[in-house]
């Protein structure tokens, strides 16, 4: 542990309250209070994870995820929504950006912390230097999260990987919505199985003319075939 944490909040409270909690989990941590002064210091030093607050006074976190995910020097960097919006299509559109988590206030610290841990694991590359192809055009590098397709490197987030790498490991298997959140997440968070839907819409997305690899078993889950 010792990752750098970055958390960007116009509230000095919320600051406060979050970095002391991380520091106490033994994180380094970054306060900003804006969008601007946090795209100033990536500049210079990136964060191992992000928490950002939605509403900020001189920007939208959802555009600023969206920046982030789009740019290669950024698009690793996973995101912790941190927000006083809790309807659900705000989760939705927050997962659709590219977010790897969505925590609304008010909230507890102690949870935060945790769902941090859980999100810094899930984003550790694997050990294993084992690369996957799926048919000649599709190329799975797992030891350095790159995907190709047609040699052309395709810029997924790393739920999006996950998920990937799960499908490719067994085509043809039909995996359950059930099943695809509890690889991703465990036993660490009640999230929708809509999140699920969300994510492989925006992995087809990204795939282009091979997205449609990925097979929706209607009423059951998602399988890969080539």
């Amino acid at each position: 542990m010792n990752e750098l944490i970055a958390v960007v909040d116009d509230e000095v409270d919320i600051t406060n309250l979050v970095s002391l909690h991380l520091k106490k989990a033994k994180y380094r941590v970054l306060e900003f209070h804006d969008a601007a002064g946090f795209i100033k210091n990536c500049s210079s030093q990136l964060p191992d994870l992000l928490i950002l607050d939605l509403m900020l006074p001189d920007g939208d976190g959802l555009h600023i995820c969206t920046h982030m995910k789009k740019v290669d020097r950024y698009s690793s960097i996973p995101i912790i929504m941190l927000t006083a919006k809790a309807e659900e299509t705000d989760r939705i559109i927050g997962l659709e950006l590219g977010a790897d988590d969505y925590v609304t206030k008010p909230f507890s610290p102690k949870e935060l912390v945790a769902r941090v841990k859980a999100v810094l694991r899930r984003n550790a590359k694997p050990e294993s230097t084992e690369k996957i192809a799926v048919g000649n055009f599709l190329q799975m590098d797992l030891q350095n999260c790159i995907v190709t397709v047609d040699d052309e490197k395709i810029n997924l987030t790393t739920t999006e990987f996950r998920i990937l790498h799960l499908l490719s490991s067994k085509p043809g298997w039909v995996y359950s919505r059930e099943r695809i959140l509890h690889y991703l997440w465990g036993n660490e968070k009640i999230v929708l199985d809509r999140t699920v839907d969300v994510h492989i819409r925006h992995l087809r997305e990204k795939l282009g003319e091979c997205g449609g690899i990925i097979k929706n078993v209607r009423g059951i889950g998602y399988k890969l075939e080539a």
